[in-house]
């Protein structure tokens, strides 16, 4: 199992419940979450695909937000 973190603009449960489909239709997600209490608003996506970081950012995307990978 992989993780993978992006630092995101979203903020609400209304935000969450927007990206809540997009990213649940990624069949490669396990699992994943938003702290919307954190400074970055980091959003936690578990894959047995590390490789799919383009997919997450253009499914957060689609809803209107924006999602960008953090390294290291």
């Amino acid at each position: 199992m992989e993780t993978l973190n992006f630092k995101t603009n979203i903020k609400t449960s209304d935000d969450v419940a927007a990206v809540t489909l997009p990213l649940n239709d990624i069949e490669q997600v396990d699992g994943w979450n938003i702290d919307t209490e954190s400074a970055n608003k980091l959003l936690t996506v578990q894959t047995t695909d590390n490789r799919i970081a383009d997919l997450v950012q253009r499914a957060i995307s689609t809803a209107g937000y924006q999602a960008e990978l953090v390294t290291g």
